[in-house]
């Protein structure tokens, strides 16, 4: 249960919320996480809970954007301490990973959002996440190109598209493991495979 003190500032209180959404969402199906839940996490009162945000959808709004701004501040730090075009793209992705294992609830939550028939804030937060991560992985396989270290014929898109792909892919065989850490034991060979179908060869 999260620590919460009494005398917390809105901003304060609210940034609390969604961490105690994101521990829940790690431990059971986001779709089934009540404000009750929440509350309780919060050791609070849903009265309480409800003089921050106006009802449930503004909660996992507030989650969402949380989820993208620290997701996309994290990869895009990884990406400028790089030395190359493809360190950069090895950064976001073991960072992506560390994200993920010190979140497990996250991806969950996003699936979640995704397969929802309808349009919500929470659902277009989270596909302007991709647009953005996309043209990242995008510009960083760009400027491989102009640095001769990715080949030139490979497909920008095609190639962003199985970057995100192979953390797709480690998220799922996580999930169904029942074991987050195995992410992070297959991280760096999957990448490696994605480096070498990219790279230029001498």
């Amino acid at each position: 249960m999260l620590n919460t003190r009494k005398n917390l500032s809105a901003e304060e209180r609210k940034v609390v919320t969604v961490e105690a959404v994101v521990e829940l969402a790690a431990k059971q199906n986001p779709s089934s996480i009540t404000t009750a839940a929440i509350a309780k996490q919060m050791s609070l009162t849903q009265g309480a809970l409800f003089r921050h945000f106006s009802n449930k959808e503004a909660i996992w709004q507030a989650v969402m954007e949380w989820v993208s701004n620290r997701l996309l501040s994290r990869v895009k730090k990884a990406a400028a301490n790089a030395l190359n075009p493809l360190a950069a793209l090895e950064a976001v992705f073991m960072t992506h990973v560390d994200f993920i294992v010190a979140h497990p609830g996250v991806p969950r939550m996003l699936f979640g959002e995704l397969q929802r028939v309808e349009t919500t804030p929470a659902k277009k937060i989270v596909h302007l996440l991709l647009k953005k991560y996309g043209l990242l992985i995008s510009s960083l396989i760009e400027e491989g190109k102009k640095q001769n270290m990715v080949a030139a014929e490979i497909d920008v898109s095609a190639a962003s598209i199985m970057f995100i792909g192979s953390i797709q892919g480690l998220v799922m065989q996580s999930m169904l493991s029942d074991d987050v850490n195995l992410m992070k034991d297959n991280a760096e060979g999957i990448f490696k495979l994605f480096s070498k179908s990219i790279e230029k060869k001498l």
